[in-house]
């Protein structure tokens, strides 16, 4: 940790999530002084991404910090008679409602380590016997919540040499790479490198490899260093805000990212495949000749709708459910629009917010793909470090920008508390753990560093949170590399719809063998009691005993763990307590499929901070960048050090250098 500061920035901001992390990268490009700090030991907050052993220490310090204890702040003594302090929160109440449960065999040796990984917490999973699960989970008290974590993030990737491309998208579909372990990295091998046949392999893979490899906890632990477990399960719209600051700020370059390849449905017990695309459309065998002409229509309708007011004026105070079954489409269609495509329920949307929805979603059609959505390679956690400049991917590319325009980065670096000036009731500086004071114009804090006495009056939403790892897809396919979303409504009044998301091995989210899948819904109990019953419905426990037809068996459930996350997207900032007018809050993830609250919430702090000036603009040629000395050497700490990015990406990814020419 750093201690030995300057004594003096434009900006501060605390927390290192993905709205903190776009406004530290746009003030520093801006040519403010910006001082980034967390006191977490990983980039990302409730937006990071954890391999495996990371994700057991997480919950393992989550569990032994849950009843820290505020001692007599030594930080008092710093504070002048005409100064007050607002005391900052050591203890992150986030998360709650933590519960683990490992279905997989226990053939756990004591000399099984993660390739490369730090000291691993078995203790952190309970083992389960599906009939028993009830009993044996932990599940610690609301109060507790989650710390500090020590855990290895993967290094960074290095930036792709052709620094033209605007963005980087890995081609699912032609992905049929071996992977193999050289020394401590993945070294992935494209197949058209190697195989002769391309098409051999693909039933095989698909039916028999999980029969043949039964995948065990030690299989897991041993390549806990594949998987990159995200906190927040979010996909890009092609056409949305990240997409197009990613591009227009010129971080896409450090990115690479994978088309989700099928949006499915779940109706009548049994999941199935929803076209999209017209060619999806058309050759589709689950609807008559009758319902895609009927789907196309209305599809065409939807992409022009306020052209045509005559048409939905009058629906518009009733549920774009109600309105749909106006429209002479069949229940089946309805389903599909209301579920798959809007991607709403019977009573969350009214009219407009459904045309809406169905419009977005169309017109991110067929940008980089046959569906509106892509995934961030090694996961949602990436993001924020890609403007900060550090250690993730999606995230790593925010934290490479700001670092490289001035903004300086301290993890494990605790801010005691903020001085407010009693006559000007601004705030003008903070103090750290080392008892330096540290002065300031603005300061940006992430909503979980406020203490009970200024959050008192705020009211929470929470989200219900689980991760899954499983054997197999939910719907089988001749590729086993499928990224798939899924909506599963709610059953019950009060409850809302679960959105799933399976990724496969290629996103580098998970080994080989396995899918990782995230489940997320807005809480109306804890995430298991919300989530549970739809693992039930997709999912069956892992056991020993073989099932004789395995082709009506549902995926096997290796390892899952539920909680739920705090949504503080939604809260005014008049709810905190006497908060001067110079601390802008953020807030964390929210449960949006889209990151566009993340995007529109910095670029609103960002004006504010700095009115009139660009957000985001492209860097500069780095031809055309003077040195001035060692200007841009790194501040020489372990919290602010940068690691040399790395190259454990797939080799088909495939350059676009305008992304408006690529829709195919």
């Amino acid at each position: 940790m750093a201690d030995n500061l300057p004594s003096e920035f434009d900006v501060i901001v605390i927390g290192t999530g993905l709205p903190e992390s776009i406004t530290a990268a746009a003030c520093s490009r801006s040519g403010q002084r910006v001082l980034h700090v967390d006191s977490r030991s990983y980039y990302g907050g409730n937006w990071a991404s954890f391999s495996f052993s990371g994700l057991l220490s997480w919950l393992k310090e989550y569990q032994e910090n849950s009843d820290i204890v505020n001692e007599n702040p030594a930080w008092q003594e710093h504070i002048l008679e005409n100064e007050e302090a607002i005391a900052l929160s050591r203890k992150d109440k986030t998360i709650q409602h933590v519960e683990v449960f490992c279905y997989a065999s226990q053939d756990l040796h004591e000399d099984v380590e993660e390739t490369g990984a730090l000291q691993k917490n078995h203790a952190s999973v309970t083992s389960v016997n599906p009939t028993e699960g009830e009993h044996s989970a932990y599940l610690p008290s609301e109060d507790e919540s989650s710390s500090t974590v020590s855990c290895q993030m993967p290094t960074e990737q290095t930036p792709n040499s052709d620094l033209e491309s605007s963005l980087e998208i890995n081609d699912v579909e032609a992905t049929g790479e071996e992977e193999k372990r050289c020394d401590d990295k993945t070294c992935v091998k494209s197949a058209s490198e190697e195989e002769t046949s391309e098409n051999v392999l693909t039933t095989e893979d698909t039916t028999l490899q999980p029969r043949k490899n039964r995948i065990t906890y030690s299989q897991i632990i041993k390549e806990g260093r594949r998987f990159n477990i995200d906190l927040v399960s979010k996909l890009l719209y092609s056409r949305g805000l990240l997409i197009d600051l990613l591009i227009k700020s010129n971080v896409s370059r450090y990115a690479e990212f994978k088309n989700i390849t099928r949006i499915l449905a779940f109706r009548e017990g049994r999941v199935e495949q929803v076209p999209c695309s017209r060619a999806d459309v058309f050759n589709s065998k689950q609807l008559t000749m009758v319902e895609k002409r009927m789907l196309m229509k209305f599809l065409t309708f939807c992409m022009e709708y306020e052209k045509h007011p005559d048409e939905y004026k009058a629906y518009e105070e009733i549920t774009f459910s109600e309105y749909l079954k106006t429209q002479k489409l069949t229940p089946n269609l309805q389903y599909f629009l209301l579920h798959s495509i809007a991607m709403t329920s019977e009573t969350a949307s009214n009219t407009i917010d459904g045309l809406k929805a169905t419009k977005n979603f169309l017109h991110c059609l067929g940008r980089y793909g046959n569906t509106p959505f892509l995934f961030p390679l090694y996961g949602q956690g990436e993001l924020p470090q890609c403007f900060c400049r550090s250690l993730n991917e999606v995230e790593r590319l925010l934290i490479r920008m700001c670092a490289v325009f001035g903004g300086i980065y301290c993890l494990r670096h605790s801010v005691q508390c903020l001085v407010v000036d009693k006559e000007s009731r601004k705030c003008k500086a903070v103090i750290d753990q080392f008892g330096q004071r540290i002065i300031s114009k603005h300061f940006l804090v992430e909503d979980s560093y406020f203490s009970e006495n200024t959050c008192s009056h705020v009211q929470y939403r929470q989200i219900s949170r689980s991760v899954l790892i499983t054997d197999r897809s939910v719907l089988k396919a001749d590729s086993d590399q499928q990224i798939s979303i899924l909506t599963v409504p709610a059953v019950e009044t009060g409850t809302f719809a679960v959105r799933v998301i399976e990724l496969c091995s290629s996103t580098m989210t998970c080994m080989k063998g396995t899918y990782l899948v995230h489940l997320t819904c807005t809480s109306s109990k804890t995430a298991r009691e919300d989530l549970e019953p739809v693992v039930q419905k997709l999912f069956t426990p892992y056991t020993e005993t073989e099932i004789e037809n395995e082709e009506d068996e549902k995926p096997r459930l290796l390892w899952a763990l539920y909680f739920n996350m705090r949504d503080s997207s939604d809260v005014s900032r008049n709810s905190y307590n006497d908060l001067p007018s110079n601390i802008y809050v953020c807030s964390g993830p929210d449960c949006a499929l889209g990151n566009d609250n993340a995007v529109k919430q910095a670029e609103t702090l960002f004006q504010q901070i700095c009115p009139n000036e660009d957000f985001c603009p492209p860097p500069p040629n780095p031809e055309d960048i003077v040195i001035d000395g060692d200007s841009l050497q790194s501040e020489a700490s372990e919290s602010s050090f940068i690691p040399e990015v790395n190259s454990e990406t797939p080799k088909e990814s495939r350059s676009l250098g305008n992304p408006e020419l690529s829709s195919q």
